[in-house]
Formats: C-alpha cells, sequence, structure tokens
C-alpha cells in the first residue's frame, strides 16, 4: 500500500472512530448508562501492573482503553488542588458528577459498561474508587521489593516517559546530587522530604507508600471484590495465575485467553530487560537496593515477602 493510501486508512480510521465516540456519547446522554463491576489494576509503578492491565484489556467482556488513564483522572482532581501534595483521592473526594464524568468517559471510548482500569496512581485512591463504584473489583500485583525498586531506579532514569506529568511541580528536584531533575510515577504524602535524597532512598519511599495506602484501605473492601497476585507467580506460572485472577473476577477464561496466557511473557509489556525473578541481586543497583531494604521490611513482610 502506497504512502498516500495509507494516509487516506489512518485517516477514514481515524474519523470513524470520532463518530462512534459521539453517537455513544448521544446515546449516554439519554440513558445515563451506569458503570457495572469496574476492575482496577492497583499496585506499585513497576509491579507487573501494566502486564495484569493488558491481559485483562484481552477479555471480550471489558471496555479498555489499552492505555494508562493518569491525566483524565488528575484532570478531575487537579494535583494543583491539593497543593501538590499526593496523587491521593479519598472517599471524600468521591462526587455524583465525578461517577457520571468516568462512566460516560469510558462508556464513550470503549462502548461498554464494564471495562479495566490501570494508572501509577490509582494505588493511592483505593477508598475513592470504591466510593465511587461499590460493586469494583481490585485486582493488586505485588512484587518483591529487590526487583520492584530496581525497576523504579530504572524507571528514574526514563523520565521522558514517567514524567511527562511533573514538569509544573514547584519544587526542584535534584536527587541523587542532581542526576535526576524530574519526579517520576506518583506523588505520595511526604515526598518533599525526598527531593534531595539518594535514588534508592526515593524508591524505596515510593515502594513503601503505595503498597501501605493500599494495604490500609484493604480493609473497606468485602472480600470477594478484592484478589491479589504476586508477580512472581504470574512468572512461574501465567496462565495459572491468570485463570484464578479471572475467575474471581467473574470473567470467563477461554481457550484464547489461555493460549494468549501461555505466551505473555514472550512479548514483555514495557519491560526493561528479560523478564527474571530477583535480577537485582546480579545488577548494578544491588548494592544501593541493599542499603535500603531494612526501611521497607514492615511494608514487605505484610505483602507477604521476608527479606
Amino acid at each position: 500500500m502506497s504512502e498516500f493510501w495509507i494516509k487516506v486508512d489512518k485517516t477514514l480510521r481515524y474519523h470513524g472512530r470520532q463518530t462512534l465516540r459521539s453517537i455513544r456519547g448521544a446515546w449516554w446522554g439519554m440513558r445515563s448508562l451506569p458503570v457495572e463491576r469496574p476492575i482496577f489494576v492497583i499496585g506499585c509503578s513497576r509491579a507487573g501492573t501494566t502486564l495484569v492491565y493488558k491481559t485483562f484489556s484481552e477479555s471480550r467482556s471489558l471496555g479498555t482503553l489499552q492505555r494508562e488513564t493518569h491525566d483524565f483522572w488528575t484532570e478531575m482532581h487537579p494535583l494543583a488542588n491539593k497543593h501538590w501534595d499526593t496523587h491521593a483521592l479519598n472517599a471524600q473526594d468521591a462526587t455524583q458528577n465525578d461517577r457520571d464524568v468516568v462512566a460516560r468517559y469510558f462508556y464513550t471510548h470503549t462502548g461498554n459498561t464494564r471495562f479495566v482500569d490501570k494508572n501509577n496512581q490509582n494505588g493511592l485512591c483505593v477508598s475513592y474508587l470504591y466510593s465511587l463504584f461499590p460493586d469494583a473489583h481490585f485486582v493488586y500485583v505485588k512484587r518483591n521489593p529487590g526487583d520492584n525498586i530496581n525497576s523504579l531506579i530504572e524507571g528514574w532514569g526514563k523520565p521522558e516517559e514517567f514524567a511527562t506529568w511533573s514538569n509544573l511541580l514547584p519544587e526542584r528536584i535534584t536527587v541523587e546530587n542532581g542526576r535526576y531533575t524530574q519526579w517520576c510515577f506518583f506523588l505520595a504524602n511526604g515526598w518533599r522530604d525526598y527531593i534531595n535524597a539518594s535514588i534508592e532512598e526515593v524508591c524505596a519511599f515510593q515502594y513503601n507508600a503505595i503498597n501501605q495506602a493500599i494495604l490500609d484501605d484493604q480493609c473497606v473492601i468485602p472480600a470477594a471484590q478484592w484478589s491479589e497476585v504476586f508477580y512472581e507467580d504470574i512468572v512461574r506460572h501465567p496462565a495459572q495465575s491468570f485463570r484464578k485472577l479471572f475467575e474471581a473476577s467473574g470473567l470467563p477464561f477461554d481457550s484464547q485467553l489461555q493460549m494468549h496466557c501461555e505466551n505473555v511473557l514472550d512479548t514483555p509489556y514495557n519491560a526493561f530487560s528479560e523478564i527474571r525473578l530477583d535480577k537485582w541481586k546480579d545488577g548494578r543497583n544491588r548494592e544501593k537496593i541493599e542499603r535500603v531494604l531494612a526501611k521497607i521490611e514492615v511494608t514487605a513482610g505484610a505483602m507477604g515477602y521476608k527479606l
């Protein structure tokens, strides 16, 4: 196909999608279709949440945007309104307007009233999301602290990917003696205490903050609406692990999904290197990580990891 016809095809597809969204938006405006049992994938950044989100996105029973939604959520609750303190939202932040905006947005873009969503900040917003959608199902992805912190450190070296939202931060970032000048992933209460810290201290803080927030909020979620999975189990037994998650979420797990999960690790999503457990132990960040393991021992233990 010539370059001209490729452009024509892209243009037609774009306008087709725009028309379809307009039709869905008009339909939602007449019916105000409520969200039904949405699925929120939560966990620390670089814990394997993208892998889980993308696999749930393969389900024909769910709507999905096939991308992270941090911009969408922060537009409803701008960081500046919280004095740039945190991405966290609580039950008191949930409003009927939020509920309607989310319902309309996901239905307009996916054509489905049940959807799966994931972004870096959702783990700080569990009580808020539950207040919006009391029938929501949460999938908590846990990863051992060594590998997770190692991947966070590597991610901080990619601000063009993980810090695109932080250009307007009011503080000057000089992490690791100025090596890192843009804040990556998410803000949690107390982040300003780390703007001049070492990179390993920052990443240990982020690992602690979001996982502890999830553990604290778990108590408000009915057990039937909560699933947990160790990233390590997904690596060892992907199809078996995902089958359990799908069944717990009330989703069919057919032969197509079985085949997808059996091969899901062959084409990893957003991985920096090969998928391998305990990579941090023979990696370049080992000494850094060893210096902060004691700082995350309590949280890691509550997650089910023994250091």
